[in-house]
């Protein structure tokens, strides 16, 4: 081979090409992109799953069904604002009433907050009686997003819950 022929090999080499080297440039991007992805979603892991998950499902669907079977038959209702904002004063009420329409006073009422990707936000707060059967709270929530909120009445050794799922804006 003559110099002008390996000349013309290098020239000619497909790691010259613009074509290649982007290719090559984009997988090499993709891969680092996934990797990084990769760390984050075990760094930030929240943990939000359970070892026995199947076993407490099938414990709460039992408890549901026990507790609709032995209910008092109490109507409640959650009166949660449309516009709620993160860490903007929010006052929430919940309406509990027998069959008959009648307002019912348990014992207590005690409202619970829970962020389903950060357990470090969860909250509660018992409360107050307005007026028979019309039960308040004012709270704040500390961050935007989805939360579940669940209300629970005791009267005697009975507990009975409510639950409702907000999306909290930006202030």
């Amino acid at each position: 081979m003559n110099g002008s022929a390996a000349k013309d090999l290098v020239r000619d080499s497909a790691w010259r090409s613009p074509w290649v080297i982007g290719w090559l440039a984009l997988v090499i991007v993709v891969l680092v992109v996934n990797a990084v992805m990769i760390w984050f979603a075990f760094a930030t892991n929240p943990g939000l799953v359970v070892d026995d998950y199947y076993e407490r499902g099938r414990h709460v669907e039992r408890t549901i069904s026990s507790r609709q079977a032995d209910g008092p038959g109490w109507v409640m209702n959650i009166d949660t604002p449309d516009d709620v904002q993160a860490g903007v004063p929010t006052v929430v009420r919940v309406v509990v009433v027998d069959k008959a329409g009648q307002p019912v006073s348990p014992d207590e009422v005690t409202y619970y907050a829970y962020r389903p990707s950060d357990a470090g936000q969860d909250f509660s707060i018992p409360m107050v009686e307005e007026a028979p059967g019309r039960y308040a709270i004012r709270t704040r929530f500390p961050l935007s997003g989805i939360w579940d909120t669940l209300v629970a009445v005791r009267d005697g050794g009975d507990e009975h819950t409510l639950g409702q799922r907000i999306s909290v804006a930006q202030p």
